[in-house]
């Protein structure tokens, strides 16, 4: 089927062609995206593990958090969310890093705290209030 000529194949067998070598361009396709993203979060997490650990004075700017909602129909309607959380810190001279954090964290970290931010790349390791004397 693969090999014939184009003008002795029927149409029928041409249009199989077609669809064999779209399916095979989508698995393709669905491959590369998952081996780019596993290759992304690792090269992120190893840049993370190279970096040094870090204790800087910092001041919360804002907080935010981002919902991805997914949806699935088998037999029956299941809808799905994840809540990703983020907190924005200001460094004594302007500069601001974003860093993702877990739900707990979020949930004691407010706007205008200050404190000691540790964080070793992209990696939030934990936030250190100074206490209302200071």
């Amino acid at each position: 089927m693969f090999f014939r000529e184009l003008g002795t194949t029927s149409s029928t067998e041409k249009m199989t062609t077609v669809i064999i070598i779209l399916v095979l361009l989508v698995f393709a396709l669905v491959f590369f995206l998952i081996f780019f993203t596993l290759g992304k979060a690792a090269r992120e997490r190893s840049k993370n593990n190279r970096s040094p650990r870090l204790t800087v004075p910092a001041k919360i700017v804002t907080r935010r958090s981002d919902v991805s909602r997914h949806m699935r129909t088998q037999n029956t309607m299941h809808a799905h969310s994840v809540t990703r959380y983020y907190v924005t810190f200001e460094f004594s001279g302007g500069d601001r890093l974003e860093l993702p954090v877990s739900a707990s964290e979020y949930g004691y970290l407010a706007e205008g705290d200050r404190g000691n931010l540790r964080f070793q790349g992209t990696r939030f390791l934990g936030f250190d209030r100074f206490s209302a004397n200071s």
